[in-house]
């Protein structure tokens, strides 16, 4: 039987309005829905009078001047960034070119990898915060606090934001209440990601506020299922490779019959990155080199 998990996708939010979320969290959502994004990026505002900003988003001007305008008589104070996809991080040269606030992030895009000498393209290549934070950095506010969880996978310089007294997280994109995330490499890592989900799994956080989606309010299980959805595409895979199928473009029909062709695209980038995965734990092997267009076969 296969693994269901339970997603949310029942949400509508009204483009370029800040709404009250919860107590101090308020979110305003940019006019960018898509395949990628559903209803579109939800910037989060925490605090009041003087305020941090998750995620500015992307450089759509009408999404920044909606922020701004509603944010006038307060000062943002922080802008924080979850990680440097272009739905994500440009938006915030924008929000500091107005307000002078500084910008935190894990780094430039690729941060991660640029170390292993791999090429890294894609995502907003412009963004150099200004306060670089890692693993465990707590970030203090006017009557806030957060801590940050360094959670590479989605991409390797992904950061969540833990309310850490109210157990509440902010996930970017590691977990969405609509969809499971696309890991893509080389920035984009399946072993990484899997691991970063069970940092999460290991948290006490009641309350997930995604970037795209609503909120996820028993985040535990929610992940667990994640976790089982993942492994069930691992076992798609090797009883594809069992059958004699080798090729990446072979499998994608096979392990994601319930994806639209239309995004076997992006599906055959995560499928490699399981594969990438599936040869680094020894259960696979390459018989070329470790590509997309390789050919795999079943370790042993």
């Amino acid at each position: 039987m296969a693994v269901q998990v339970p997603y949310n996708r029942d949400f509508e939010v009204p483009y370029g309005v800040l709404e009250d979320v919860a107590p101090g969290i308020r979110r305003i959502t940019a006019n960018n829905p898509g395949a990628f994004t559903f209803r579109g990026t939800g910037t989060y505002v925490i605090g009041e009078g003087k305020v941090a900003v998750i995620d500015p988003g992307p450089d759509l001007p009408e999404h920044v001047d909606a922020l701004l305008g509603a944010l006038k008589g307060e000062t943002i104070s922080h802008i924080l960034i979850t990680h440097t996809h272009n739905d994500h991080s440009p938006a915030a040269k924008h929000v500091k070119a107005a307000t002078g606030a500084p910008t935190y992030g894990f780094g430039p895009h690729g941060a991660g990898r640029v170390k292993a000498g791999q090429p890294i393209q894609g995502g907003d290549m412009d963004f150099r915060p200004d306060e670089v934070i890692g693993d465990g950095t707590v970030i203090d506010g006017d009557g806030w606090s957060v801590s940050c969880v360094h959670t590479p996978g989605h991409t390797s310089n992904h950061i969540c934001f833990a309310w850490d007294s109210r157990k509440i997280l902010f996930p970017g994109d590691q977990v969405m209440g609509w969809s499971t995330s696309i890991v893509s490499p080389p920035d984009g890592d399946m072993g990484d990601y899997m691991r970063s989900l069970d940092k999460l799994l290991a948290r006490d956080d009641e309350i997930y506020y995604p970037t795209h989606g609503p909120a996820i309010t028993d985040p535990h299980p929610y992940i667990r299922a994640f976790i089982a959805h993942r492994q069930e595409r691992e076992d798609k895979i090797m009883a594809c490779l069992e059958a004699g199928i080798e090729t990446i473009e072979g499998m994608v029909p096979e392990v994601y019959a319930d994806v639209s062709p239309a995004l076997f695209g992006p599906a055959a980038r995560s499928l490699f990155a399981t594969v990438i995965y599936l040869v680094e734990q020894g259960r696979a092997v390459a018989l070329d080199e470790v590509t997309v267009e390789g050919r795999y076969r079943v370790a042993g």
